[in-house]
């Protein structure tokens, strides 16, 4: 809402906000000036009219709120991951076009200047032949709702989204992957259970994705990370994602979700040089308004669904493959590069 209400005046407007316990909507709506408020998707499907709908609610959710919102023939702006499964994601897909509506999915991580940066450096050639690259994100674990580690939760929607959104849309589509997850901690308090609850989503995993060209990337994400910069990332100065290739390598500085420069080595004597400090006006909660701005100018973002399906279906597949140990062919694409 403060990145929303600030930086889409002049081509959105917030005109209702929902939520099944009332009261946060209430004070939401007292807070930032927002006239209607509703308890349940239904009613605000049925109330003031308007034109796209923010999902921001329980991941689990997501698939059966956007397709209401979809019937109801709204455009949709939904958190990750857009559906729980692969199939139910591109059946909104399908829904959405026969309807002539549009439905995007989070994270937006592709639009920050480093991701441009690192996608052109390795469209340039600058790094010789692409072979290797990883990813990590992590921490010891949400607090302040049981979804996260109820089924249909877990690292991978939650952590792991983030990076395999980032090297999907740097290495190109993912033709298969080979994945293990595991529970470390079954048991969890949470603020909004008051009580431990039993952990049914996987709290740990580690996914390996195979690229064109023979390049091969690696992701680990979990909720038993120990990091003194916590869930905000404060002050993270570390290589969150690494490229390499024969002839050079790159690092991202801090998260991709919230990135502040990129490492390029290119020279045996010299050392790594950093570009790209100034985030510019990129922020992880930017993805509603850049669609809002498409939206009333008739551009194309630079995130597009098809690629939140491709996510998805990487998510489902390294599932799978941690249940039965094998190698998962993946079907699903998206037009690339992205810059």
């Amino acid at each position: 809402m403060p990145h929303l209400t600030k930086f889409a005046t002049g081509h959105a407007e917030v005109v209702s906000l929902c939520d099944i316990v009332y009261q946060r909507a209430i004070d939401t709506g007292k807070k930032y000036n927002i006239a209607n408020t509703y308890p349940n998707i239904e009613a605000l499907l049925a109330g003031v009219p308007f034109d796209l709908m923010l999902n921001l609610t329980d991941m689990q959710a997501h698939g059966r709120l956007n397709r209401q919102a979809i019937l109801a023939g709204k455009n949709i702006w939904s958190e990750k991951p857009m559906a729980n499964t692969y199939k139910e994601g591109k059946a909104l897909l399908d829904l959405a076009r026969s309807k002539n509506l549009r439905i995007w999915g989070a994270p937006a991580v592709v639009n920050s200047p480093q991701f441009a940066f690192m996608s052109k450096t390795l469209q340039e050639g600058k790094l010789g032949r692409v072979a290797a690259a990883h990813a990590n994100y992590g921490h010891t674990g949400p607090t302040w709702s049981a979804f996260f580690y109820e089924k249909g939760g877990g690292s991978l929607p939650d952590l792991g989204v983030y990076n395999i959104a980032s090297l999907t849309g740097l290495l190109g589509p993912a033709k298969s992957v080979i994945a293990m997850t595991s529970i470390v901690t079954p048991e969890r308090t949470v603020d909004n259970k008051g009580k431990k609850i039993k952990v049914e989503a996987e709290d740990n995993a580690q996914l390996i994705l195979e690229h064109a060209g023979g390049a091969l990337s690696h992701i680990q994400c979990g909720f038993n990370y120990f990091d003194p910069h916590g869930h905000e990332g404060k002050g993270q100065n570390e290589h969150t994602i690494k490229i390499w290739g024969s002839d050079g390598n790159m690092g991202l500085v801090g998260y991709d979700w919230a990135p502040f420069g990129v490492d390029l080595a290119t020279s045996w004597t010299e050392p790594p040089k950093r570009y790209v400090e100034d985030p510019g006006d990129y922020v992880w909660q930017q993805g509603a308004t850049v669609i809002s701005k498409a939206m009333a100018d008739g551009s194309e973002p630079r995130i597009n669904v098809e690629h939140a399906l491709h996510v998805l279906e990487i998510i489902e597949a390294a599932r799978k493959s941690g249940q039965n140990g094998r190698r998962i062919k993946l079907k699903s694409t998206f037009k690339w590069p992205m810059v």
